[in-house]
């Protein structure tokens, strides 16, 4: 009867400290692209946010100079601005259109932590208040 016992539990096997290793290294790599799989999709998410605040920004530029009846002189100007906490470097260039009534406004808008980055561009025109231009 012990020998029968002794050759049933023989027979009955785990696993092995290599197979369990192995199966380690796979969740383990598993994890790591999970991981850096999230990651991208947070970076991927503030940039989208930024460039939203960046639109938004370009947007308040245009909308101003439409509140204020404005009529700005042709050429380049810059300034910065806070949006959404972030920081904003807006540029804007004022150009002549061959109707004398409106003006071409483009405005480029870069984070001022990276102002390689353009995060928005927007053009926009805007017509001459009455006897602002002829």
């Amino acid at each position: 009867m012990r020998t029968q016992a002794r050759c049933a539990s023989s027979l009955i096997r785990g696993f092995t400290l290599i197979e369990v290793l192995v199966a380690l290294a796979i969740l383990a790599i598993a994890l790591a692209a999970a991981a850096r799989a999230s990651g991208m999709s947070i970076s991927g998410s503030d940039r989208l946010k930024l460039r939203l605040l960046a639109s938004w920004t370009a947007q308040n530029r245009i909308a101003e100079h439409t509140a204020r009846h404005a009529w700005p002189d042709i050429g380049t100007r810059s300034g910065e601005v806070e949006q959404g906490g972030i920081p904003m470097h807006w540029e804007e260039n004022v150009s002549a259109t061959p109707n004398t009534l409106f003006r071409r406004v483009e405005i480029v808008i870069t984070p001022v932590a990276e102002p390689q980055y353009q995060a928005a561009h927007l053009s926009g025109y805007l017509t001459a208040p009455q006897g602002a231009a002829k």
